[in-house]
């Protein structure tokens, strides 16, 4: 099930176009680098393959039919966000946060590092490190295609970055799931990606 946009242009009201005429393409298992300057448009580019934007011309396509731009139901493309604490409800429990798509199983809890003891909390009782465990548990679900990581890891440590990548990794691996990692992170991304592409050299 390949991923792909094509001739896609985005821009915000009446401002400058933030890209145009971008054609995209991920194939399963494969995990691509999108780098870049800030303020090229590489999170709204991300959050249009997720679902989150639409663009204003062009498409985005998985196995050659559209994506549904509207966020009903389990997106086939999972974002994970630098910042947690912004993509969890505040007044849940680490317990409810965990469940709000699909009910991950112990396997994967124990791969990410997440305690029994955290579910009972509410997020401002865990660590940015402890709540990202969740986050990328929720995106994995058993319908995720490609996930996509946008500065997932940049803000923690490097034993929780490793250990949040090796289950990334794992599961990827077993289900052919494709990974977009959008990094500023040299060394992260020649190490984890079969190649690199900048997000200025997406407009054609």
């Amino acid at each position: 099930m390949q991923l792909r946009t094509q001739n896609i242009a985005f821009r915000y009201g009446k401002e400058p176009w933030l890209f145009k005429n971008v054609n995209f393409t991920v194939d399963p298992g494969e995990i691509v680098g999108l780098v870049g300057p800030s303020g090229y448009g590489k999170t709204t580019f991300c959050r249009i393959l997720a679902g989150y934007e639409v663009p204003n011309k062009g498409s985005v396509t998985l196995n050659g039919r559209p994506i549904k731009s509207k966020r009903k139901g389990y997106h086939p493309v999972q974002l994970v966000f630098q910042h947690p604490e912004k993509a969890i409800n505040p007044r849940w429990k680490m317990g409810k946060v965990l469940n709000e798509g699909w009910q991950p199983d112990q396997q994967l809890l124990d791969a990410l590092g997440i305690e029994e003891e955290w579910l009972t909390r509410f997020p401002n009782e865990l660590s940015g490190g402890e709540l990202q465990r969740f986050c990328v548990a929720r995106a994995l679900g058993p319908d995720t295609r490609y996930l996509i990581a946008d500065e997932m890891t940049t803000m923690l440590d490097a034993i929780t970055q490793a250990q949040i990548w090796k289950a990334v990794l794992k599961i990827a691996e077993q289900r052919e799931m494709g990974i977009i990692v959008v990094s500023h992170e040299v060394n992260l991304i020649q190490q984890l990606c079969h190649r690199v592409i900048e997000i200025d050299h997406l407009n054609t």
